[in-house]
């Protein structure tokens, strides 16, 4: 039997308002048994808490992406009591995330972002839960943050990976998971293949970032968890292994990841 779980999903986005009820609904029937909706910021924590409730098959995050916490304003409020109420009065929620750094844009603020990425580990500690964790253009300051705050303890997973094998090695050494979705499908995704090719399997779980990074052949279109069909066949290419095998270890992975085994 094919299982698939979606380790990283934003079902809550604009992209799905026609459909979404729908399509959730019908993710079993396309043997996916599983997904996690990522919160990027207090709304879609809310919503991703909210939709634990409305499917059996769905779960959910809470937490503030780099981007979103650097907008944070003081008539927020506390946002962090906020977080974690939610995350102690729903089982379902299965993480701190997505949190980290991204320093791609312009107006990056990275001492705001290193500022909540810490709170939000604190939490993580904190509530006993793993973290998500988003890291763009700031390789060296996420791993000397997670280093410095001893996160090995705390355990997660490296959410859409993006560097190197010599950066994966520092991941692997505190014991992470990694985030592998539709690029790893790009014919210019060459380096996160050398990657796959070398972590080992029971590192790995699979995620869309829907409706962002749809697999080739398929890249102008909406991605969802059924496209996951492509980044398991192009694992299993790397690996040399079944892709039967790839579900179902990928599976026990994202088990394992999240606290549900």
């Amino acid at each position: 039997m094919i299982k698939i779980f979606d380790t990283h999903a934003h079902y809550d986005d604009e992209a799905f308002d026609s459909d979404r009820d729908e399509l959730i609904k019908s993710l079993p029937e396309k043997n996916v048994y599983a997904a996690v909706n990522i919160g990027v910021n207090l709304e879609t924590s809310k919503r991703a808490d909210e939709y634990t409730k409305i499917y059996d098959h769905m779960y959910g995050t809470v937490g503030y992406h780099p981007s979103d916490a650097q907008r944070i304003k003081k008539e927020d409020g506390d946002v962090i009591s906020k977080l974690k109420d939610i995350a102690l009065n729903n089982k379902k929620i299965v993480a701190i995330g997505e949190i980290g750094l991204d320093y791609h844009y312009e107006d990056t603020d990275k001492l705001v972002q290193k500022e909540w990425f810490e709170k939000q580990i604190e939490l993580a500690r904190e509530i006993n839960l793993p973290i998500s964790v988003h890291s763009r253009d700031a390789a060296k300051d996420t791993i000397d943050i997670m280093k410095a705050m001893h996160c090995g303890e705390i355990g997660g997973v490296i959410h859409c990976y993006s560097y190197s094998v010599e950066s994966a090695k520092d991941y692997l050494n505190m014991g992470y998971f990694f985030g592998i979705g539709g690029v790893v499908t790009f014919k210019n995704g060459k380096k996160l293949k050398e990657v796959v090719e070398y972590l080992p399997m029971d590192r790995i779980v699979i995620e869309t970032d829907s409706p962002y990074l749809t697999p080739d052949p398929f890249r102008r279109l909406r991605n969802d968890s059924t496209y996951l069909t492509y980044v398991a066949e192009e694992i299993a290419r790397l690996k040399n292994i079944s892709v039967d095998q790839v579900y179902e270890t990928t599976w026990n992975n994202a088990l394992k990841l999240y606290g549900l085994a």
